[in-house]
């Protein structure tokens, strides 16, 4: 899975096909045509409330491949930053960890087995913990 480049539509359409999802249900709980939905298949990108309902639909988190998305190329916050411009803290939710799934622990070690990164440049780039990293790579050799 390439979480840079994500194509929301054709992950949609994979998890349909996988499912065997049958259009006219897909129809009748987006409320839309089969035209419309055929069409949203070849979305780069959808919006939040459309993505939603397929998630719901196809119970499936899509959301969660932008998560896994921001975990891997953007830099975490630091506390500096989660002030505003004017000083104060923000009222929006502040996440302390970043959850880690299997797709993620396995992106990053095959990087490693693969030579195309090393450790060093894996925490640097991905902000992971040396320890963490090292847990992950331990647990992966058994």
């Amino acid at each position: 899975m390439n979480f840079k480049d994500i194509h929301i539509g054709q992950m949609i359409k994979t998890r349909v096909e996988e499912n065997n999802t049958d259009i006219e249900r897909i129809c009748n709980f987006l409320s839309c045509t089969e035209k419309d939905a055929h069409n949203m298949y070849e979305q780069q990108d959808l919006s939040t409330d459309i993505l939603l309902k397929w998630s719901k639909l196809l119970e499936y988190d899509f959301f969660r491949l932008y998560s896994q998305h921001l975990i891997l190329y953007a830099p975490s916050a630091a506390d500096e930053k989660i002030k505003g411009q004017n000083g104060r803290k923000t009222i929006l939710p502040q996440f302390r960890k970043n959850i880690y799934t299997k797709e993620i622990i396995d992106f990053i070690l095959q990087r490693i087995n693969s030579k195309e990164m090393t450790k060093n440049e894996v925490i640097e780039r991905y902000k992971i913990p040396k320890t963490t990293l090292y847990k992950w790579i331990i647990k992966h050799e058994e």
